[in-house]
């Protein structure tokens, strides 16, 4: 009896075990093949990004996130949550962090020599943004102490960074991110440092402009594999509308700058005027001037409130094509470009509390407020005038 229980039961548990291995082997196959159609269409829906610009952290904007925190810690939550819809709504969300941390506990503060409380990094991650540019000219406004303690919150809060470095090795990788079937890499430079000398046994602190190294850099990020590259450029002449003759030429030659029948530099985005800049096809390639302040104080200048999105819809090229790696197999043959170019104005509030405003969006249309009214209209005149709208941008809520 126990010989042929033993013999049954190991006859049963033998078939079994076979049909169940061959389940479980359909299975990972059947996960296999979805894991390689996923990817499929991921590469043929292409995919789309949306930048803010300058996050800048004034005394004001201190002392809101202490409110909104409860006067325990700092949270920029409330006034970022405009924003938050759009950025998590985007396959890739890019930010300019204009400001270094201060330390954990303090002591916080606006202008001139900003330090920023490290809560920052956390709420911008929770609304939804993946990486940031770091390079501005308040990158060293407290040393490589200020570089150190900014990059290390921002990887504490799952934040990726580009434009400031603790270390050469650092220094030499862009911020490489996955954005629906691209590999996306984002670079990004500044126009100096306020003054402040760069120690030259730590040259790579923050990234100067300097077309040719930009160029080199693009490069690069296509040898380690980047579909799309974007150029994060803090320049131009703050209050000033209209791009500048640095912004101008170094546009033409970022964007005319192409090799093995690409073009280097898929998108331009500015940042540091703290006024809104047109938009402009240079080259074929679309370049954002500067997309004004995202969160700031209240300035001398109503302008220094108002900021527009960029947002970018990437296709992949017709003849890229995918082997069961989901790796193009001609890679090289062509390039991502954009099918679909729209942006949003926004403006900071800063009455009776500092919060952003989506000023496209019903509520802010129909809340009959002049001020709002009128920044809407302003944004949208220089964003359009050096002849976007005739290029296909337009506005989206």
């Amino acid at each position: 009896m126990a010989g042929c229980g033993d013999s049954d039961s190991g006859s049963r548990s033998g078939s079994g075990a076979g049909r169940d291995g061959s389940r479980a082997g359909q299975g990972k196959e059947q996960r296999a093949a979805q894991a390689r159609e996923q990817r499929a269409e991921d590469a043929r829906r292409g995919f789309s990004l949306f930048a803010t610009g300058d996050l800048l952290a004034h005394d004001s904007i201190i002392r809101q996130a202490r409110a909104d925190a409860g006067g325990s810690g700092y949270d920029f939550s409330r006034m970022l949550a405009a924003a938050k819809r759009p950025a998590t709504g985007a396959d890739l969300a890019i930010c300019h962090m204009e400001t270094i941390y201060g330390p954990d506990g303090g002591p916080f503060t606006g202008y001139p020599l900003f330090q920023t409380p490290p809560q920052l990094a956390r709420s911008v991650r929770d609304a939804g943004y993946d990486s940031c540019s770091t390079g501005s000219n308040h990158t060293l406004d407290d040393s490589a102490d200020g570089v150190t303690r900014t990059l290390k919150a921002m990887d504490t809060a799952g934040l990726k960074h580009v434009g400031s470095a603790r270390t050469a090795k650092e220094r030499s990788r862009p911020a490489m991110l996955r954005a629906g079937g691209a590999k996306v890499a984002q670079l990004a430079y500044t126009y100096g440092t306020n003054g402040i000398s760069i120690p030259k046994s730590k040259p790579w602190l923050v990234n100067l402009i300097q077309p040719e190294q930009i160029i080199r850099d693009a490069r690069a990020a296509r040898r380690a594999g980047a579909d799309v590259v974007v150029a994060s450029l803090h320049w131009g002449t703050e209050w000033q509308e209209e791009p500048d003759e640095l912004q101008r030429s170094v546009a033409k030659k970022l964007t005319a700058s192409r090799s093995h029948g690409r073009r280097d530099i898929d998108l331009i985005l500015g940042t540091h005027a703290h006024v809104p800049q047109a938009y402009e096809k240079v080259n074929g390639t679309w370049v954002v001037y500067g997309m004004g302040d995202q969160i700031a104080g209240k300035m001398n200048d109503p302008r220094g409130s108002m900021g527009s999105a960029a947002r970018f819809h990437f296709v992949p090229p017709k003849n890229a094509k995918r082997g069961a790696s989901g790796k193009d197999s001609k890679r090289a043959t062509g390039e991502w470009t954009v099918d679909k170019a729209q942006f949003t104005p926004f403006m900071m509030r800063t009455s009776p509390r500092l919060t952003l405003v989506n000023l496209a969006s019903k509520e802010s249309r129909g809340a009959g407020d002049a001020a709002q009214d009128e920044a809407y209209a302003s944004i949208r005149k220089v964003v359009f005038s050096r002849g976007a709208k005739k290029d296909g941008l337009r506005m989206a809520p």
